[in-house]
Order: C-alpha cells, then sequence, then structure tokens
C-alpha cells in the first residue's frame, strides 16, 4: 500500500504523499478522537474546481454590495443573484433546495436565517440584512454570507454586526490543523458571551464543495478540545448567527423557512467558507478578508453551465438527523 498511488488522486505514492496524515489521524482516533473520513478531505483536483465555484460567489456578493440600498425590495437583491450567477455559468444553489422558492436568503433584523426575498420587503434606513448566497458552477458548491447595514444604523445594531464579525474573525484563527471544530466554535462563543450576546445552537456550519450540505456538522457552542480534528484538506463554513438577547427561535409557520429570534431581538450572521491548509486556513469566499485577492473578474469564469443539482443533498433543515439545523431549541 505505501507504494500504491495515493488516494488522493495526486498520482504520488502514497508513502510520499497522505500516508504520514493519515497516520496522525489515527494517532487521534485511538485516543478516543472524532476524526474526518477521506470523504471529507478534498483532492487538489476538487479544491481547484471548488476554489472557481467560490470566487464566482465572492462575485455575487461583491454584486449585490454595489448595488443594495434603501428604498429596494429583496425580491430586487434575489434577482441580482439570479441574473449574476446564471449569467456565469452557474447556479444558485438554494433555488428548489428542498422546496425553496427563490435563489438567495435575504434575512433582515430580528430574522436570524432563510429570509425569503419578497417584492413586499422593502429595506429601510437602519436595516441590518444579511444575504446569503450560495453557488454550484460545474457541480461545485460554494457558500458565503455577508451583513449589510443600510444607510444609518443605531449603534446597537452597528456593535452586533461588527461583533460577529469579529466572532468569525476569533473563529477563523482557531480554524488551523489538528486543533478541533470546538477550538472554533468556544472562540466565536466566548467573544459573543463577552459582549452580552447569545449564540444560535441548532443552526451550524456544515462541509461544503461536492454537495450544498455535507458532513461535517459545525456547532458554535462546544467546549475548547471538542468535536472533530481538523486536518489539512478538509473544507467547510464558519457561520456563527449571533443574537442580541436568547438564542431561541422559531420558523415561520406559513413558509416553513424563515427563522426568527424569540425574543424579537436582532440576529447577525457572517459566512466564511474555508479550506484548512498544512498551516492554517484559508478563506474561500470573502474578498473583504486581509490577503484574499479580489474575486476573478466574471468575464474570466468558466461559462460552462453547471451541473443540476444533485439529489443526493440532504443534510440540511432536519431533513436528516445528522444535520440538524432546524431543530427546534
Amino acid at each position: 500500500e505505501r507504494n500504491e498511488p495515493c488516494w488522493c488522486g495526486s498520482g504520488k505514492k502514497y508513502k510520499k504523499c497522505h500516508m504520514a496524515m493519515d497516520e496522525k489521524i489515527a494517532l487521534h482516533a485511538e485516543k478516543g478522537e472524532i476524526v474526518p473520513d477521506h470523504s471529507m478531505i478534498k483532492t487538489p483536483e476538487q479544491i481547484e474546481k471548488i476554489r472557481i465555484s467560490a470566487d464566482l460567489n465572492t462575485a455575487v456578493l461583491d454584486h449585490v454590495a454595489a448595488h443594495i440600498h434603501a428604498g429596494m425590495s429583496t425580491a430586487e437583491i434575489d434577482k441580482l443573484v439570479y441574473d449574476f450567477t446564471t449569467e456565469h455559468g452557474g447556479i444558485p444553489a438554494p433555488l428548489d433546495y428542498q422546496g425553496f422558492p427563490k435563489s438567495v436568503c435575504t434575512s433582515i433584523n430580528n430574522e436570524i436565517c432563510h429570509g425569503i426575498p419578497d417584492e413586499s420587503i422593502i429595506l429601510q434606513e437602519g436595516d441590518i440584512v444579511n444575504v446569503d448566497v450560495s453557488t454550484i458552477l460545474d457541480g461545485y458548491f460554494s457558500d458565503a454570507s455577508r451583513m449589510f447595514c443600510i444607510g444609518e444604523v443605531s449603534e446597537r445594531a452597528r456593535r452586533l454586526v461588527r461583533v460577529t464579525e469579529e466572532c468569525v474573525e476569533l473563529g477563523l484563527k482557531e480554524a488551523k490543523p489538528w486543533n478541533h471544530l470546538g477550538d472554533i466554535a468556544d472562540a466565536i462563543n466566548s467573544h459573543a458571551k463577552a459582549n452580552g450576546y447569545s449564540v444560535v445552537e441548532d443552526i451550524g456550519g456544515h462541509g461544503i464543495g461536492l454537495e450544498f450540505h455535507e458532513e461535517p456538522w459545525v456547532s458554535y457552542v462546544t467546549p475548547k478540545g471538542s468535536e472533530m480534528l481538523l486536518v489539512p484538506g478538509m473544507m467547510f463554513t464558519i457561520e456563527p448567527m449571533i443574537n442580541e438577547g436568547s438564542p431561541d427561535f422559531f420558523i415561520d409557520e406559513d413558509n416553513g423557512w424563515t427563522v426568527y429570534t424569540e425574543d424579537d431581538g436582532l440576529s447577525a450572521q457572517i459566512e466564511y467558507m474555508v479550506l484548512i491548509t498544512e498551516d492554517g486556513a484559508e478563506v474561500l469566499t470573502n474578498s473583504n478578508v486581509p490577503g484574499k485577492e479580489k474575486a476573478a473578474a466574471p468575464s474570466l469564469l468558466d461559462d460552462t453551465a453547471a451541473l443540476l443539482l444533485s439529489n443526493k443533498k440532504k443534510r440540511v433543515m432536519g431533513i436528516e438527523p445528522t444535520y440538524p439545523a432546524w431543530k427546534a431549541g
């Protein structure tokens, strides 16, 4: 086996590729730690193709950032996302996913996530809105979100958005090989609590790249040193939902999607899609991160139509116990 081609498809012999990493993972497993299997580790070829999808996803969010303003409807945001994505060879991943009716999630003020764009929902001066964009390009998936402050917002709202960004950045610092998902969660949860906020417990992040939602499920409230071991090649989202008050929530009974804070307080979320590297983590989807180049110019993106949504994408919103995103608190 040592001299056989590596399982990752690199063409290298196993002993010169992933053998040392696999042996290290095995040592952690012997200690009783949760470790990833090979299906959670992206190959170099997959990473490069996912990176192109992520560049388009970033370009879509940049496009929204350039046009979002008070007085526009969230349906207009949806059209911006759909048109830009499809014009550049992509498919909006949320569209028709488990019945979701639109191409993007737009969640305003007391909406935690999965807000459905609508012509009747108009952005107002002082609103804070999360725009969550997910893209399929040539069959590869990417996912990220940003918070937008519409016009002049209250100090209360601005502080929540700022602390949410700080939480994500602190979590990112813990995203490095041989740490654990719990290290990311502890950094996020500790900073949120220190600022008087709470972290939503039953909606979390997820693996990403080959499907819309993959293993592992990513909690942001678990203890330091707990949860799955992080190893190079793992790819997942860091996307905590930070509430002004209680972490409790309820789901819109009419549309079955939109999640609201139980106490009507504000909520904010920022989502990074990250790749664990040999010495840290690379943010694949946020052009605002220092050191991350802007997304490739749309004209340079692959114009080949992406594959249709896979019928295997089931790990979302409580459809399967392994992805308990919609489990009521």
